[in-house]
């Protein structure tokens, strides 16, 4: 009720870009502040659950609600957002180089349609200063994802070399990584999504991550890859082929989308990737697609339209293994990650399920 009756309303007064950045850099603040954090987690943390644990790529995910990318571009806010009940944190998009990103204004709310459209274009301070800020965050208690893009530069080409030297920079201070290969914002970027772009890509990645591993000593790190809602049947198939074959971790499904159905906000026509309560249907039925396709060979996490508990159930029947928050998170505050994990677990229950592993892909 904070969020809502207090934060929210100034948040909202702001332009939506502003409002981002305040909330970052107040998160970030809040960090160094003694006993911020623990008051943060006693208002929005979540109680350890045996039920909601999962384990994937011996990793150990207290819960199965995640935070997408796009919030923390920069890992400037990791220690605060680590313990507003999250079971995992997905930063960037980072590129290799620093860059600005496209002109402003690049972020809209669709208030009436619980939506946002940003053309942000990976606005981040490059792959080095997040190496050097996620050192000084020190032990965490919640797995990082990093999510690695190319430089708007850079052309496809020469795109996996950016990929690679993401991954060089950054593999001791990632937990696991996505490919971000789905960004509307970013010129050609979606291309890489198919055919010999993508199996060049991943070729590449997946080398880079067994020569870092082998350096460090270490065991196998993960790597996922992010796709976009708005593929045909055909290139889902064909993704999830070259996905199985290359060695790929999992798969993110699915970023934000350049379709307009049904919105009824005047912001509607600007230009960008939609996320939000939009995607809901589309999001899920691309998941279980997936599932299908993949026969459940792959994790899969499902991003997009997630607002409630149904909503991240119903992602995990349909065949997630986990799933990602963003836009929800804009809309209705931290409370959110409360409210959806006590709602799965009562739903697990009802259906008989003493952990996310029995629910996943059991939706007719």
């Amino acid at each position: 009720m904070l969020y809502q009756k207090v934060a929210k309303p100034v948040l909202f007064h702001l332009d939506p870009e502003q409002a981002h950045h305040l909330t970052i850099g107040c998160l970030h603040k809040a960090a160094s502040i003694p006993g911020m954090l623990s008051l943060f987690q006693g208002l929005y943390g979540v109680a350890a659950c045996p039920e909601l644990n999962v384990s994937l790529w011996g990793i150990d995910f207290p819960n199965p609600v995640g935070l997408a990318a796009g919030l923390d571009k920069n890992a400037d806010a990791v220690k605060a957002l680590s313990v507003l009940g999250f079971g995992f944190i997905e930063v960037g998009t980072v590129t290799p180089q620093p860059q600005s990103g496209n002109e402003s204004p690049r972020l809209f709310r669709l208030s009436a349609d619980k939506a946002l459209i940003n053309r942000m274009g990976f606005n981040n301070n490059g792959a080095g200063p997040m190496a050097e800020t996620l050192a000084k965050v020190g032990k965490r208690s919640i797995p990082i994802c990093v999510n690695i893009g190319k430089n708007k530069a850079t052309n496809n080409k020469q795109a996996a070399e950016d990929y690679v030297s993401c991954i060089r920079t950054l593999y001791a201070q990632a937990d696991l990584f996505a490919i971000n290969i789905s960004s509307p914002n970013t010129p050609d970027l979606q291309n890489l999504q198919h055919g010999e772009e993508l199996r060049n890509l991943l070729t590449a990645v997946i080398c880079e991550m067994d020569h870092q591993k082998k350096l460090v000593s270490g065991k196998a790190k993960p790597i996922l890859v992010k796709i976009s809602p708005d593929l045909t049947d055909a290139e889902l198939e064909a993704i999830a082929e070259n996905a199985l074959m290359s060695g790929v971790s999992g798969i993110i499904a699915a970023n934000t989308t350049i379709l307009r159905d049904g919105l009824t906000h005047p912001n509607a026509k600007e230009t960008g990737g939609l996320s939000g309560r939009p995607l809901t249907l589309r999001s899920n039925e691309m998941v279980r697609r997936l599932y299908k396709i993949t026969q459940g060979r792959i994790p899969i996490i499902g991003s997009g339209g997630i607002f409630t508990a149904d909503d991240a159930y119903e992602r995990i029947r349909s065949g997630a293994n986990m799933v990602e928050i963003f836009t929800s998170v804009i809309y209705e505050g931290p409370e959110i990650t409360r409210k959806i994990n006590q709602g799965i677990v009562r739903r697990m229950h009802s259906d008989g399920f003493t952990s996310i592993a029995q629910a996943v892909g059991t939706a007719e």
